[in-house]
């Protein structure tokens, strides 16, 4: 039977979007419920599914058509941002067997975090309303802090947090979190139920997969103790 105090991870870092929640129909029911508003022609699911990871700003200037003037790709952006907060719970879903991950996580002592691309209000939210009291740091894009890939959001995280980088493993979905991870010099899982195929990120680096939440808990907390021989 698995011991759950054999991880060697003091803290576990998680991407929202294709990680812990499916939120992919929401979002492209927002991103073309805003196109629509403009006169601008729909995106397919999967158009907006490859678009996802690098904030919303980027969202959008993917899914308007090319030679949108600014302006308008500004009013676009300015109407995701009134709708999505007001629809982003419609069909989001947390992908299964996460809460109990979660809850197996806080029964072994180790500490969570979520961090995300998404507005710091709309990660709270979620958060709120889909993993209330699961996770001890929440936090989302804020002003003045550069978004992953950059390893700010990730390393304020960790100041939260109070773990250094060397006790933390990072779980993401896609190319942006393994860029993350590296540039935070953290280790990471890379799940395959997210946003990204498995070739894909393969050619992009990942290394360590979960095809289950089960899986993940699985390699998260059968870690032997930082040291340890492992034998």
């Amino acid at each position: 039977m698995m011991g759950f105090m054999k991880t060697g991870y003091k803290a576990i870092i998680f991407d929202m979007d294709g990680t812990i929640l499916d939120t992919l129909d929401d979002l492209a029911d927002s991103v073309n419920h805003s196109l629509a508003a403009f006169g601008f022609p729909a995106r397919k699911r999967e158009e907006i599914r490859a678009f996802l990871g690098n904030g919303m700003i980027r969202l959008i200037r993917l899914s308007v058509p090319d030679g949108t003037p600014e302006e308008q790709e500004a009013a676009v952006l300015e109407e995701h941002k009134r709708y999505y907060p007001l629809h982003c719970a419609d069909k989001t879903r947390a992908y299964e067997g996460i809460l109990e991950l979660l809850a197996k996580l806080k029964k072994a002592g180790i500490r969570t975090a979520v961090v995300s691309n998404k507005s710091d209000a709309n990660v709270r939210a979620l958060v709120k309303a889909y993993f209330d009291g699961l996770f001890d740091v929440s936090i989302g894009a804020r002003e003045g802090i550069p978004r992953k890939p950059a390893a700010d959001l990730v390393e304020l995280a960790l100041k939260e947090l109070g773990v250094e980088k060397q006790e933390a493993l990072y779980v993401g979905d896609s190319d942006v979190d393994l860029a993350t991870a590296a540039n935070a010099g953290l280790k990471m899982i890379t799940v395959l139920w997210g946003f990204r195929d498995r070739k894909f990120l393969e050619e992009c680096g990942a290394e360590a997969f979960a095809e289950s939440a089960e899986e993940l808990a699985a390699q998260i907390l059968d870690q032997p103790p930082a040291g340890a021989d492992r034998r």
